[in-house]
């Protein structure tokens, strides 16, 4: 049984602009995919390449073969301000194998000599919402 706590909680809404600068801001993100038609939330390194785009490395045999097919993968990151507000991102788009480009961070680099593959990730549909 719910008991009413006399409190509501408040939503709102992150600009597209503000959601691609939270995923700038990120290295670590979860990709959403489904696998035997369950989801699954499996950690990969992120940059975003352009307000466009987003680079992804991962280990991941089920995300990489998702890429080669051009499946639809989603990008997931989340956290919480100072105030106790917490936020969520999610950008989905057409996923495809990628080429290493010369301008990357090291973190993404560093993926790479671990044995990552890079997807890129074309942001076309971004959502975000802060909660609290």
């Amino acid at each position: 049984m719910m008991v009413d706590q006399g409190y509501s909680v408040r939503r709102a809404t992150i600009s597209r602009s503000a959601c691609v600068d939270l995923l700038d801001q990120a290295i670590l993100a979860r990709v959403v995919i489904s696998v035997r038609c369950l989801p699954a939330a499996l950690p990969a390194r992120i940059c975003v390449i352009d307000d466009q785009h987003i680079l992804v490395a991962s280990t991941e045999g089920t995300v990489i073969l998702a890429a080669h097919r051009g499946d639809v993968l989603s990008i997931q990151i989340d956290g919480l301000e100072p105030e106790g507000v917490t936020w969520s991102v999610m950008a989905s788009g057409l996923a495809r194998a990628a080429k290493i480009t010369g301008e990357m961070p090291e973190s993404m680099r560093e993926a790479l000599e671990r044995g990552a593959t890079l997807i890129s990730l074309p942001l076309s549909v971004v959502v975000g919402e802060r909660i609290g």
